[in-house]
């Protein structure tokens, strides 16, 4: 598909500089989300959280591989960083993650293919973005994402180096993509605003440029999109008013059987674990809820 020297911090602080270009010029970009409409399809996904097989896996239906003869199709990507992984012992060294390797093969192919990849900004990337706290497992992620590049690039330079492109590359990402379909038009996000926090959230976000406020940690609209739990129909059904959307596809929250739906028109898929799934769709034939669920493909 690609090769990236993961050793070199100069080659990977720039392949993460160009996918934050590649982020912030390509055509589909409009404000803080990507446009497309058909002709085409789209392979819509969960998140990753550095699961090698299945990011593998999502890659080759997008045709994005490198494979001859592919044709190449829109993919959503988010959650990439930050694996399962154990809490340490008692006078055991902490986690180390080095899933920036993973961000840094996504930015590769964002720079690759900028009007096919979409790197939906998640609470994740945006907590390692912002140094905010973030524990998953009893392991405290940004700390054990830092120090895998500590580890990687002990020169204290390079280290700083490739941790300012890492966020230069998560601060230019989407909130979401936008697809207008002749049968109405689907929003891909990793989440939406928990019910509760819709009082705070604007709802302008996804029409306008992001500010830094919108990044704030649980007052701005950017941090209340991706941490978001527990929508229910009726902020549904107010946010396809406001919006126009027909059908959401969300992430961030656990689906043991790889996906769950909310009624009316949201679901939530996940393509980090062992029944892990992803979303084809005809940008021509936009699918109802039902049949986002019968079309979904469970990676094996």
């Amino acid at each position: 598909m690609y090769t990236i020297d993961m050793s070199s911090p100069e080659e990977v602080a720039q392949t993460l500089r160009d996918g934050a270009q590649a982020n912030r010029t390509a055509k589909c970009r409009q404000g803080s989300i990507d446009v497309i409409s058909p002709p085409g399809h789209l392979i819509a996904s969960g998140d990753t959280h550095d699961h090698p097989k299945n990011f593998r896996a999502i890659v080759a239906a997008a045709g994005l591989d490198g494979e001859f003869g592919s044709e190449p199709k829109h993919l959503t990507l988010h959650e990439i960083i930050h694996p399962d992984m154990k809490q340490s012992l008692p006078g055991d060294p902490p986690p180390v993650d080095t899933s920036y390797q993973g961000l840094t093969r996504v930015a590769k192919l964002k720079t690759q293919y900028p009007e096919f990849v979409h790197f939906l900004l998640a609470n994740h990337e945006l907590a390692q973005a912002i140094d905010s706290l973030i524990v998953k497992n009893g392991v405290r992620c940004v700390e054990a994402f830092n120090a895998g590049i500590d580890q990687e690039f002990p020169d204290p330079a390079d280290a700083q180096a490739v941790r300012e492109a890492v966020t230069d590359f998560v601060m230019s990402m989407p909130i979401g993509l936008r697809v207008s379909t002749p049968k109405g038009d689907i929003l891909c996000t990793h989440s939406l605003p928990g019910p509760g926090m819709m009082d705070r959230f604007d709802t302008t976000i996804i029409s306008r440029d992001l500010t830094d406020r919108d990044y704030e940690p649980r007052v701005g609209s950017a941090h209340l999109l991706t941490w978001g739990r527990g929508y229910d129909a009726e902020q549904l059904e107010d946010l396809t008013e406001r919006w126009g959307i027909n059908l959401f596809i969300l992430g961030h929250e656990h689906a043991a059987n790889g996906y769950a739906l909310v009624e009316p028109n949201a679901i939530v898929l996940n393509t980090d674990h062992d029944k892990g799934v992803y979303l084809p769709i005809d940008l021509q034939n936009k699918p109802t809820l039902a049949q986002a669920a019968t079309n979904l493909v469970h990676i094996k």
